[in-house]
């Protein structure tokens, strides 16, 4: 695998970017933050990408202008999670989401640079994921603005944050560890480099990375105190993922046959009630 090698050009320019847009941070530093903290994020997404068009062309540019607004985003979950405000949990979802949505292209970057695109930040992931998105913010706002004393429950909200930091670390140890085997679409061909991966995280679940995805999700909602997407989130991802795991599995068993069913004997999928593919 690459991991020892330098990172892919897309990899650096990502990273470049993303730390520019975090300059945000020093936005406050220079004049004392309550939430008026959101309009000189506004101002520092405009002279980054002007930046950005200077530094980068094409392809580059696209990876760079996306990184940046996770890094310009993650500086602004910050600011607002240190600010004398009652939206320090919303900083907390903002940075949750940000990082989450960046570290996905980076470490594809790092393990598996040939399957690098634009679709690796997993920004345009399906519409039913941004709407997802769209539904815990009119939540979470509508439910501020007449039952705030919801949105100030600290250790709901801290579980919620053990779930996102969990589930999230969890997930990239998985992709780590699977190194160039790992791919954010499910494979119908077996490449020949294509190994089982048993060891590791994969000792504990057979399905880590769909673990770690599922409970760090679950987790943004419970950070928010959202009740009505803490259950949503939880019923349609479960569904997603004991539908996918089923798919997944079928291909496994097809590619490694015997070994593949003596690991899904001895190791769990790590998913509540889902056993995976049924085998005789």
């Amino acid at each position: 695998s690459n991991m020892a090698g330098k990172l892919v050009l897309e990899g650096r320019v990502s990273l470049n970017a993303f730390l520019l847009g975090l300059s945000v941070l020093a936005v406050p530093l220079i004049r004392t933050c309550k939430l008026r903290g959101r309009r000189p994020c506004v101002r520092t997404r405009r002279w980054s990408t002007g930046l950005l068009l200077l530094l980068y062309r094409g392809p580059l540019y696209q990876v760079a202008v996306r990184a940046c607004f996770l890094g310009v985003t993650f500086g602004c979950g910050l600011i607002i999670s240190f600010s004398e405000s009652t939206w320090t949990h919303f900083g907390w979802y903002m940075c949750s989401l940000s990082f989450f949505h960046y570290s996905e292209y980076l470490v594809t970057a790092i393990i598996n640079p040939h399957s690098l695109s634009l679709d690796s930040f997993l920004l345009n992931h399906s519409v039913e994921y941004t709407l997802a998105a769209l539904s815990s913010w009119v939540e979470f706002t509508v439910e501020k603005l007449t039952v705030p004393e919801l949105k100030q429950l600290r250790w709901v909200s801290l579980l919620g944050l053990l779930m996102v930091l969990g589930g999230d670390s969890l997930r990239k140890a998985a992709m780590l560890t699977a190194g160039s085997n790992f791919n954010h679409i499910v494979q119908n061909e077996k490449a020949r480099s294509h190994v089982l991966v048993t060891s590791g995280v994969y000792s504990l679940f057979r399905h880590p990375s769909y673990v770690g995805w599922f409970y760090w999700s679950a987790g943004t909602q419970v950070l928010l105190c959202n009740p009505v997407c803490i259950l949503g989130y939880t019923v349609v991802t479960w569904r997603f993922f004991r539908e996918r795991i089923e798919e997944e599995e079928l291909s496994l068993i097809h590619f490694f046959a015997e070994d593949y069913v003596e690991y899904k004997k001895r190791v769990p999928t790590g998913l509540p009630f889902i056993s995976g593919v049924r085998v005789n």
